[in-house]
């Protein structure tokens, strides 16, 4: 499978819309979904931001997530959305390790649900190492710090 980190195109919104929009993959993320003109105005939002880097992730040519950097209050965050069809194929693993060899800032932050074991492992694999105490927030979701200090050696990918 070859994994393929792109800039977002318009025509991907829909795609990216719909996986956002599944309340499996709300749960799993702790984040909830917006209605279609929310989610545009959000993204078109995010693309017109010149410090946001932002990435589609395809798999074989198809659109399957997006991963993206943004600072957040002097703090680099990464986040990622894979649709959950394509959950359990090692995309997202491969799409990070990609990803944080192209974004050369150090330290990165990840912040995830707790409960969110699949988000945890690709984020390890990665080589983000769990910092700080959990924090519970006012919804009652517990979050995870995980901060990636350097790039990893001989860290192989396929992306491209």
């Amino acid at each position: 499978m070859e994994i393929v980190l792109r800039p977002v195109r318009e025509a991907d919104l829909p795609v990216l819309f719909e996986h956002q929009h599944d309340p499996e993959a709300n749960r799993m993320a702790a984040f909830p979904a917006r209605e279609r003109d929310a989610f545009l105005a959000h993204w078109r939002g995010i693309l017109a931001e010149e410090d946001v880097i932002v990435r589609t992730i395809t798999a074989d040519g198809e659109v399957v997530g997006d991963i993206l950097a943004w600072d957040d209050g002097g703090r680099t965050l990464v986040g990622y959305w894979i649709g959950r069809e394509h959950w359990g194929r090692g995309i997202a693993t491969r799409a990070l390790a990609a990803f944080v060899e192209d974004v050369t800032t150090r330290p990165l932050h990840a912040k995830v649900a707790e409960h969110n074991a699949g988000s945890i492992r690709v984020l390890e694999k990665c080589g983000f190492t769990r910092r700080g105490a959990p924090e519970r927030g006012d919804d009652g979701i517990v979050d995870l710090l995980y901060v990636l200090e350097e790039a990893r050696s001989g860290a192989s990918h396929s992306a491209g």
